[in-house]
């Protein structure tokens, strides 16, 4: 059917003609131009595969968050955000906690360094750790970022001028019979199988020139003698931080002592000796970015146990060769034959797990990493590339097998996740973010916490060493101190360390904790099973009319099946629950607590001036220049917020003394008439201030702990009832309710259950 020249379809076409342009960025280009493109960047085209791996990593990776340290150098730990490196862009997202994400990044460190081709990296961990999503996810960010203008490395492809070499003078010495062929072909006549050849888009020696790639994909500068390089590098970089790192460190030590393939080696030594001219040799040379294919298994080459090897030892181009020897009439000089190491030299190769054929693959392995080259026929084919593995730790005893290999393998552990943060961000991959819709605030990261509680050891030496007193964090830790670990784990320092616990974190014993995780991770639940059973959970209490709390989470894994009931550590639920019920109190009364600090200051600031007074006498206030009737009711309606518990008069007295005397031999000898502070800026003035605000807090509730109105109240709360209560009652219950949506991230509904939660469960009176 003829279409109309403007038809759809005819636009459809041009458009994609106009859009698609990838295969530009694919031309080869000229030596000269090559080094035109060197002069320009040298620190982006004088890279091997090391080198850029650890630039597409470091890319990816963002340092995130405040230090949590005054010196986090110190403590050699960093909260990274690899979201852009395992997240996005990603059908199956893998999420590393913060203990594996620093490991990795040290990895990246010790990687740019250089000789780490002779090393194979082991990602190790149990079943169920990620490793398979992991190194999926790191090779797929990798063939993107090394397919970009960013990570774009160049390799050798021969353009050989077949007129130029077939019209040098040498033609004239060769036979009769190789005259007869070129006259044969000169002249259009082709044997039957030539016929077919050409008939499939196999070209003959009448085209311009021979197109040659560099199987090895190497840099098209180590085609310059090695003699020459640094010269050649001197005239063509200008002084700056990169050349003194090129000349002088040992992670561009490839740059000057590399050596081409034996291929690449073999033309141009050949070259050389057909035209005696080195400037027409490198006009033969030419210059494309090196493409990465995994499929292809071109740079990228990715092995499952159950991929069977292939019997071919070695690789040719049967009708590329027969042009070769045509072309340098010797069928010795070029032999273009290649393993398949060479499709990923300066890149890299990856077994899915040691097992099954894995196991013979890495044996080949051995001599490859340790010696750096493959034995291809009767030539030595170079293999520069970068050696991955997947592991399970009972597959370790096939490595065992070869001794002499083991100073050649770094091991990386990925374990569980230890870290609460990501826990709960790999349900959000999974179930959705719209999960958090389902609990209060808290409580998800409390069903993460007891995940990862089978996962870490109940003792820990370090933190017994490191918290000599763990009894007085009963309210906000287990006696083992598990929950404790989680947050070191995660690069936090909890707020609710004392000082002297604080000052006791130094460096030393911040590594010994890290250090233990090394030995953690590889028990308790599984990634799989911490997902099945979160799906579990919230399809049996996820509802509409209620949100999950966490006394759900304690009836669900207290109740759950033996096998994994016993995975959690004895005692944790109850700590957990604990914990959690004195955070929401201590919420609920923030919330509630509303305090008028002038008031408070103008109370404290005529306490101090009262001290100094007689009882029943009169005295003037400097700080508030109020008239002071000075009695023991006016002392005790202020010190009722200053002491607790109940206090007699003896306490009342003692205390009362004790401001007098810093009163009168600190604060006004020293701060107020030497140092000129204000009273608000002095010792005394601050803890008193301390003393009373954290009583208001501590007492905010007992006003209402008792009155049933407060609890209805809160129940009615957006109703129509809500209006038949006083006008007081309803701006407290206004004002509490409005604080744990702005202050806690409650939604309306989940502020209403927590106060009905804390007033039910009498969680003032049970941590009075």
């Amino acid at each position: 059917m003829e279409m109309d020249e403007s038809s759809p379809i005819d636009q459809a076409l041009d458009l994609l003609n106009q859009e698609i342009t990838d295969y530009r960025r694919y031309q080869p280009v000229s030596f000269k131009e090559f080094l035109d493109i060197l002069k320009n960047n040298p620190s982006k085209i004088l890279r091997n595969i090391f080198q850029v791996f650890h630039d597409m990593v470091t890319t990816h990776v963002d340092a995130v968050g405040a230090p949590i340290a005054e010196d986090p150098e110190l403590l050699d730990f960093t909260t990274y955000d690899c979201t852009r490196l395992f997240v996005e862009g990603s059908e199956n997202p893998y999420f590393p906690d913060m203990l594996f994400a620093n490991r990795l990044m040290k990895q990246m460190e010790t990687l740019r360094q250089g000789s780490q081709q002779n090393k194979i990296y082991i990602f190790y961990g149990p079943h169920g750790c990620g490793k398979s999503t992991f190194i999926n996810n790191l090779l797929r960010k990798f063939e993107q970022y090394a397919n970009t203008d960013e990570g774009i490395r160049y390799e050798i492809i021969w353009r050989l001028d077949v007129k130029k070499l077939w019209g040098h003078e040498k033609i004239n010495t060769l036979s009769a019979f190789e005259n007869f062929m070129h006259f044969i072909e000169s002249s259009g006549t082709q044997t039957s199988e030539e016929k077919d050849n050409r008939e499939n888009g196999t070209e003959a020696l009448d085209r311009d020139y021979i197109e040659i790639p560099c199987m090895s994909h190497d840099n098209p500068f180590i085609l310059i003698p090695k003699e020459q390089r640094r010269s050649i590098l001197d005239e063509l970089i200008e002084n700056d931080e990169f050349k003194y790192k090129l000349f002088t460190e040992k992670e561009y030590e490839w740059v000057f002592t590399e050596e081409p393939c034996t291929v690449c080696s073999s033309i141009y030594q050949s070259l050389l000796a057909r035209l005696g001219n080195p400037a027409e040799v490198f006009e033969m040379i030419y210059a494309r970015p090196y493409f990465f294919n995994r499929r292809l298994g071109n740079g990228i080459s990715v092995f499952n146990p159950g991929d069977k090897p292939v019997k071919q030892e070695f690789y040719s181009n049967e009708m590329l060769q027969k042009r070769i020897n045509h072309l340098f009439q010797d069928s010795n000089t070029i032999n273009y034959i290649y393993s398949r190491f060479a499709k990923v030299n300066n890149g890299i190769y990856a077994l899915m797990d040691i097992k099954s054929y894995n196991t013979e693959r890495m044996v080949e392995l051995h001599n490859i990493i340790s010696e750096g080259v493959h034995k291809v026929g009767e030539t030595e084919e170079k293999v520069n590339s970068l050696f991955f593995a997947l592991m399970n730790p009972e597959d370790k005893k096939h490595v065992k097998e070869l001794p002499s290999f083991s100073d050649r393998i770094q091991y990386i552990n990925i374990p569980y996740v230890l870290d609460v943060n990501t826990e709960v961000n790999i349900y959000r991959a999974i179930f959705g973010r719209h999960i958090d819709e389902s609990f209060l605030p808290m409580v998800l990261d409390n069903f993460a916490k007891i995940i990862i509680s089978s996962r870490v050891s109940e003792k820990s030496d370090a933190l017994g060493e490191w918290i000599k007193d763990a009894e007085k964090y009963r309210n906000y830790c287990d006696s083992n101190l598990i929950l404790l670990k989680m947050a070191i784990y995660a690069g936090e320092i909890p707020d609710w360390l004392d000082d002297d616990d604080r000052k006791a974190l130094n460096a030393k014993m911040w590594r010994r904790i890290i250090s233990e995780s090394e030995n953690e991770g590889s028990h308790g639940f599984s990634g799989r099973d911490s997902i099945r059973i979160f799906g579990d959970f919230l399809s049996r209490y996820s509802r509409e009319d209620r949100l999950i709390t966490t006394p759900d989470l304690c009836f669900f894994f207290k109740h759950i099946s033996e096998e994994f009931r016993k995975a959690v550590p004895e005692g944790f639920l109850t700590a957990l629950l604990r914990m959690y019920e004195y955070q929401v109190l201590q919420q609920v009364k923030e919330s509630l607590y509303y305090y008028n600090e002038l008031q408070i200051a103008k109370d404290i600031k005529n306490y101090i001036t009262a001290v100094n007074f007689e009882n029943n006498s009169y005295a003037d206030c400097f700080f508030t220049a109020e008239k002071l009737y000075v009695t023991d009711e006016f002392m005790e309606s202020i010190e009722n917020r200053l002491l607790t518990g109940n206090v007699d008069q003896a306490r009342r007295s003692e205390f009362r003394a004790d401001v007098l005397t810093e009163y009168t031999t600190h604060t006004l000898s020293q701060e107020l008439m030497v140092e000129g502070k204000d009273i608000e800026e002095t010792r005394l003035f601050e803890s008193l201030h301390e003393r009373y605000v954290h009583n208001l807090k501590k007492r905010v509730l007992d006003p209402f702990v008792e009155n049933q109105n407060f609890r209805r109240a809160i129940k009615d709360f957006d109703t129509e009832d809500f209006k038949t209560y006083d006008n007081r009652l309803r701006s407290d219950v206004k004002f509490l309710i409005s604080n744990l949506e702005n202050k806690f991230g409650y939604t309306r509904q989940g502020a209403n259950e927590i106060c009905i939660y804390v007033i039910d469960n009498n969680l003032s009176g049970k941590f009075q």
